[in-house]
């Protein structure tokens, strides 16, 4: 359908799908999408045009692309929306060179590295008095003499694009050892890639999977959180590269931690989509704060999912500009990106599968990948190898070990 605004996003993994669906579902719009990724879970979609560009994430390709289409279509606003972080700051720090019909919904750059730098963001939270594991930050060419804690030990960068960058044998996403003479090896290796930016050690909270939270939030134009989804999180994913994405989700209220995270964000004048990684502390009762992701989350649509469709949050602020009511959703639903085996396999506790054959009876349940308007032959058969292999992943990476404290840091 034509409407007065097209969605162009980067990336090409789920996270862009769940976006492009929520517009597909929302406003009957196909987004333009430009990844890197050429067989991957976006491509040949019905629901959206993706594209295979091999410099997706190059500053001169973004701006090309979507100024190009800018001028193409001068009657329209385009929306230009990063699924990854290196995609959202290359959009947050170009904003000013992009066509006037050219809606860019991020914080600028100063902000945003001040809020997604670990240091960074944990110096903030540490001035708002927001709860954060213990942490010990390390720099390049200064020698870690002792932890101020305990072991086991979490190990990872500050700054999670430019360690990517720095590829080397065995990079994980995070690092958890038991103990300093680990820890103080991995942190040399890190820095012998090339990365200079600090690397923060934290205290590993104890519990597995079911301890973590994921909170979604978006903060209106005028910097007020006007929606905010918390999901508990019952099972991640734990492959080296993928560890501590979501598995399942199912949304809960949580007032505390809520009203926590607007007072952070309605503070300093926020606006965008936001997603905060968070872990039950059962030591002192405590939420600790992992990370503030100044996106959507790849699992966003857990939100949709619960009846609070992301889409229509931006074109309703940025487009149509109408005063957005405060909603936090409450809705119970169940979110998995997994095989309903995996899942009943993994997730430990009686209590949340009876809760999980519940919302599934009751039809309150999404795989955002499973999509009938979207299940081509070709799809089909890659959503299913998608789906299967995480039978193998899980097996290998998780393991059957009963009653072992996990985590992702």
């Amino acid at each position: 359908m034509e409407r007065e605004f097209i969605p162009v996003l980067f990336a090409g993994d789920i996270n862009v799908y769940s976006v492009a669906r929520a517009f597909y579902e929302e406003y009957d719009v196909k987004a333009k999408a430009f990844g890197r990724a050429g067989r991957g879970i976006c491509s040949g979609s019905r629901i959206m045009d993706y594209k295979q560009v091999a410099e997706a994430d190059r500053v001169d390709v973004i701006l090309s692309i979507v100024n190009d289409l800018a001028e193409k279509h001068r009657d329209k606003k385009i929306i230009v929306i990063g699924c990854g972080d290196a995609y959202v700051r290359q959009i947050s720090a170009n904003k000013g060179s992009f066509a006037a019909n050219v809606i860019a919904p991020y914080v600028d750059i100063d902000l945003m590295s001040r809020l997604t730098n670990k240091e960074k963001f944990y110096n903030l939270c540490e001035s708002l008095g927001v709860a954060y594991p213990e942490t010990f930050v390390c720099r390049k060419d200064e020698p870690v003499e002792e932890f101020p804690f305990e072991g086991p030990f979490i190990i990872k960068p500050s700054d999670g694009v430019s360690y990517w960058e720095h590829p080397f044998n065995n990079q994980d996403k995070i690092f958890k050892v038991d103990t300093r003479f680990e820890a103080v090896r991995i942190i040399k290796h890190i820095f012998a890639s090339g990365y200079d930016d600090s690397i923060v050690v934290q205290n590993f909270i104890p519990g597995d999977d079911t301890y973590m939270r994921v909170l979604t939030n978006y903060s209106d134009r005028k910097g007020r959180v006007r929606m905010t989804c918390h999901g508990h999180v019952l099972l991640e994913e734990h492959t080296p590269h993928g560890s501590g994405n979501h598995a399942v989700i199912i949304t809960e209220r949580n007032e505390e931690l809520e009203s926590g995270m607007i007072a952070l964000l309605d503070g300093i004048g926020y606006t965008g989509f936001s997603n905060f990684d968070v872990k039950y502390d059962r030591r002192d009762g405590k939420y600790k704060v992992f990370e503030l992701n100044a996106r959507q989350g790849r699992s966003n649509y857990y939100v949709t999912g619960a009846g609070e469709n992301i889409a229509r949050y931006l074109v309703e602020d940025l487009i149509y500009e109408k005063e957005l009511p405060f909603k936090a959703v409450s809705k119970p639903s169940l979110w998995m990106v997994v095989p309903k085996k995996v899942a009943f396999d993994f997730i430990e506790p009686e209590k949340y599968k009876i809760e999980m054959k519940g919302l599934i009876n009751a039809g309150n349940y999404v795989n955002p990948l499973i999509n009938r308007d979207d299940m081509g032959a070709a799809r089909r058969l890659r959503v299913m190898k998608n789906l299967m292999s995480h039978h193998y992943k899980f097996r290998k990476y998780y393991g059957k070990k009963r009653g072992a404290d996990r985590d992702d840091g």
